[in-house]
């Protein structure tokens, strides 16, 4: 049973991600941007990870150059991720922008596997292609035309999945004498600053954070693309490895589109419900093979 407390982490980190896509489409039929609620996600997101840290630390932890130059860039790649993907909710609807989102899993995997020199495993090979068929039927692009979708909606999203791929190999180092309260405060605070030169700082004075009740959107965002993920992914990536990091994150995906159906009120086929299924055995399948192969090892 301890052996799946990091990968659980992992799951429930992703999952938080899921709904991050169906709460920023829910906030833009309030009258809000996508660029404004993701500034709010990440205003409030600083806030409550600030007091986190005001109540549990003491001080800020001494830091090597190593551990500047992880957690600076820990920072930058969740400002970035959060920032493209919401750009990409303007040009996609929600369960496409969140498949997009989604091709981290392959491209976290092939970056774990070429900073390690090593091939792909037979168990990560085989999980690929489930999640990647799954994709495909998830996503309900099928029998869709997808020639109305603008160019933009299409290198946002892959954009979104490369940085939030990068962003998973990084949270893989530890960082020396950082607890992961101080680890999500300092992370926080750097996407925070690349958010407030990239986005829209000025829902802060012109009265749509409190004024206009944006701030609703940004507690929900702030808990779940912040506080959740940042300190679950800290806690149990360098436990389990980019690679399967990667593959379990996968749940990101059927939680997404089942937000979407429920709050959004999309329509979910039978062929999206069978996706979902397969997205769902290629996420278990090497966390089983590998307590299966240590079973084995045990008996001999």
């Amino acid at each position: 049973m301890r052996n799946l407390i990091f990968p659980l982490m992992i799951v429930i980190a992703s999952s938080s991600y899921g709904v991050l896509s169906t709460i920023i489409k829910v906030a833009m039929q309030h009258g809000f941007t996508a660029a404004e609620a993701v500034t709010a996600q990440y205003m409030v997101g600083f806030f409550l990870a600030l007091v986190l840290f005001i109540a549990t630390q003491r001080s800020l932890p001494k830091l090597n150059k190593s551990g500047v130059i992880f957690l600076t860039l820990a920072g930058i790649l969740t400002a970035i991720t959060g920032s493209i993907y919401g750009q990409s909710l303007n040009y996609l609807p929600a369960s496409l922008a969140v498949v997009m989102l989604f091709q981290f899993t392959w491209i976290g995997l092939f970056i774990d596997c070429a900073l390690k020199k090593r091939l792909p495993s037979r168990a990560e090979a085989i999980s690929l292609i489930f999640l990647i068929i799954g994709t495909i039927l998830a996503a309900g692009v099928v029998d869709v035309d997808l020639s109305t979708i603008a160019w933009q909606g299409w290198v946002l999203g892959l954009l979104s999945a490369l940085s939030f791929a990068l962003f998973i190999q990084v949270n893989s180092r530890q960082v020396e004498g950082v607890t992961m309260i101080s680890r999500t405060f300092l992370v926080s605070l750097v996407a925070l600053i690349v958010i407030i030169f990239a986005l829209t700082p000025e829902i802060l004075w012109n009265g749509q954070l409190f004024g206009a009740g944006l701030w609703k959107f940004g507690l929900a965002l702030g808990i779940f693309g912040i506080i959740l993920p940042i300190l679950l992914f800290s806690i149990a990536v360098p436990k389990v490895g980019g690679g399967l990091a990667s593959i379990l994150s996968a749940m990101e995906l059927p939680v997404a589109i089942l937000a979407s159906m429920f709050v959004l009120k999309e329509a979910l086929s039978i062929l999206q419900f069978v996706g979902i299924a397969l997205v769902l055995i290629g996420m278990v399948l090497p966390s089983y093979l590998s307590m299966r192969k240590g079973a084995a090892q045990k008996v001999v």
